[in-house]
């Protein structure tokens, strides 16, 4: 082998990627079973949006009892009549047990590029 070192019978070394890669895996196994517990975490606020005829609307409600009030923002790609994209943002206060509560309403959208991303957080 060179540079001092001598192969031994059964000795198999790897190429440095293959190990660097094999490192990477088990990393990224390690990460995700030590953050189960936030893939599992219940939501305690539901939405759903929906762009078409001239409208976008985007309706939420807070859906875990015991969660505290959720302070949400929202960000959504929609396609505008004229042809151009637009990428609408907001933020809102959901109290525990609001239902059915219309957080965004805009015209001059026919559709949308993205799915409404929402994210909440409670407040305590």
């Amino acid at each position: 082998m060179g540079h001092g070192t001598r192969e031994v019978p059964g000795d198999r070394r790897l190429p440095a990627r293959i190990s660097t890669m094999n490192w990477i895996r088990i990393a990224a196994v390690t990460a995700l079973v030590g953050c189960s517990g936030a893939a599992v975490a219940k939501d305690a606020v539901s939405c759903g949006g929906a762009a078409m005829l001239g409208g976008a609307q985007l309706n939420c409600s807070h859906v875990e009892p015991k969660a505290p009030p959720q302070f949400c923002t929202f960000s959504w790609d929609l396609h505008t009549m004229a042809g151009d994209q637009k990428v609408v943002e907001g933020s809102f206060m959901l109290p525990p047990g609001a239902s059915n509560v219309q957080v965004y309403q805009g015209s001059g959208f026919d559709s949308a590029l993205s799915n409404p991303i929402v994210i909440c957080r409670g407040n305590k």
